[in-house]
């Protein structure tokens, strides 16, 4: 029988197996940020132990950083901590940092692909759980806890139980204005929030395949929210030419013998998954959710499930999440006031996002009640927007563009969303209070994001165009 593309690369790097036990597993690249790394270089340090392989380890500050005055010191006391300390220990240790200032600092799942860092075939870990992002090239990337963290650093392997393997087909053309945002959300609304739980999944079919780099990352990034173990896109043509000329990727020589390699991933035809599922992109409109996890999503014409509706073991916590929301069961979403836009995060960070939400903003002008914050993914990617003169395109539309980090995807920094007030978002997660305190959240992509920045509530861009 045929393997998987998740089997090939992960029996490629078994390092030991031992029957009841979990297999020893080799980790290709490994990247670390502030928030999960100074607990495990404190461990590495209590043991007297080095980094095992800091050329395997890359370092960036994102979660944070403030998104303004990069140059000036960090205001808020705890993020200014953990970020000196990342500059502490890595310094100590002697791995490679991206940090404030750095030409190629900006969010972790934004800089390894666009260095060219992440490569097809790999294990990559890191201690975030949108680590899964790493995947659209056709590895195996994970997030990972911090006491993991610190094994990887001191043996560059992690102890793994096989998953279980899904797969999730495509096919169709998408309709004007749907997006691989709107692809991810309708899909984990359709399979519920846990519907991936202990399962490494395979995105396929002709609508992936004819989707960018950049739209299969946002795909995978948001794997998670379904509670993958990992999500997958096998390589090819479109994978190859993007990698190509990055700083970090293979050259000459080394180029033809990865790409050999890279060729042989891919799912074999007569490769068993334990889960199939296949869905059509025609059913599939701007979606966004509406509650407090990101399962709970419809169609950007649809309106909110009836109370009747809800399986009884479900009725408190969807009641007690559309009470956070102010909601009403059974309501539409189209023109709800909304007072907020945040168009960033590592779900939709990249310039081919910006690029959208410019080409359509351009010659407009945002809504006099919302205020616009547009964070680009990396100091690459805000280089890109400002050569190519997105900056004066969303300066011009009374949007705020801002400089590199994770900012109001969670409320880590100075980036909050200020309570009671409705964000539409293209982060990954709409949790109670993720983007601050009492924040409430609406997912989408940067497009159904741009429509409502300049309609001021939430509308269908579809009309727009």
């Amino acid at each position: 029988m045929g393997k998987t593309l998740f089997d090939k690369i992960y029996d490629a790097h078994v390092v030991h197996t031992q029957e009841g036990f979990p297999e020893v597993i080799y980790i290709n690249t490994h990247y670390i940020h502030e928030v999960t790394s100074p607990q495990a270089f404190d461990g590495l340090r209590k043991r007297n132990l080095p980094v095992f392989r800091t050329n395997k380890t890359r370092a960036t500050a994102d979660h944070n950083v403030p998104t303004k005055d990069q140059h000036l010191p960090i205001k808020e006391a705890l993020s200014r901590l953990q970020v000196e300390m990342l500059t502490k220990n890595t310094s100590e240790f002697g791995v490679e940092l991206y940090g404030l200032g750095h030409q190629y600092q900006g969010i972790v799942h934004v800089i390894g692909p666009e260095l060219g860092i992440t490569l097809p075939g790999m294990t990559i870990v890191c201690g975030d759980s949108h680590t899964s992002t790493h995947g659209a090239f056709g590895c195996i990337a994970f997030g990972i806890g911090t006491s993991e963290v610190e094994m990887v650093m001191a043996t560059q392997c992690i102890l793994q139980y096989r998953p279980k393997k899904m797969k999730i087909e495509i096919n169709g053309k998408l309709g004007k204005g749907v997006t691989s945002k709107d692809i991810i959300l309708y899909i984990i609304t359709q399979i519920s929030a846990a519907g991936a739980n202990g399962y490494a999944v395979e995105f396929a079919g002709d609508t992936i395949r004819g989707l960018s780099m950049e739209a299969r990352m946002t795909i995978c990034n948001m794997s998670i929210e379904m509670g993958g173990r990992c999500g997958m896109i096998a390589p090819d043509q479109i994978t190859f030419d993007y990698i190509q000329g990055r700083e970090f990727a293979p050259k000459g020589a080394d180029w033809d013998k990865a790409l050999a390699y890279w060729k042989t991933l891919y799912s074999d035809a007569d490769a068993s998954f334990d889960k199939v599922y296949s869905f059509k992109a025609e059913d599939i409109e701007p979606w966004i959710t509406y509650g407090t996890n990101p399962g709970m999503g419809i169609g950007i014409t649809g309106s909110m499930p009836s109370l009747a509706s809800i399986i009884d073991a479900d009725k408190t916590s969807f009641k007690k999440s559309l009470d956070y929301m102010d909601l009403h069961p059974g309501d539409q979403l189209l023109g709800k006031k909304i007072d907020y836009v945040f168009i960033g995060s590592c779900t939709n960070s990249r310039i081919e996002d910006l690029r959208l939400v410019a080409d359509f903003v351009k010659d407009k002008r945002k809504a006099d009640d919302v205020e616009v914050w547009i964070i680009p993914g990396s100091k690459q990617v805000e280089k890109q927007a400002i050569a190519e003169g997105l900056d004066v395109i969303f300066k011009n539309a009374g949007f705020d563009l801002r400089e590199p980090g994770c900012s109001a995807c969670l409320g880590m920094n100075e980036d909050k969303v200020p309570a009671g007030k409705y964000c539409v978002s293209t982060s990954n997660r709409n949790f109670e209070g993720r983007q601050g305190p009492g924040a409430r959240t609406f997912l989408a992509s940067p497009l159904t994001a741009a429509a409502a920045a300049v309609t001021g509530k939430i509308a269908d861009v579809r009309i727009l165009l």
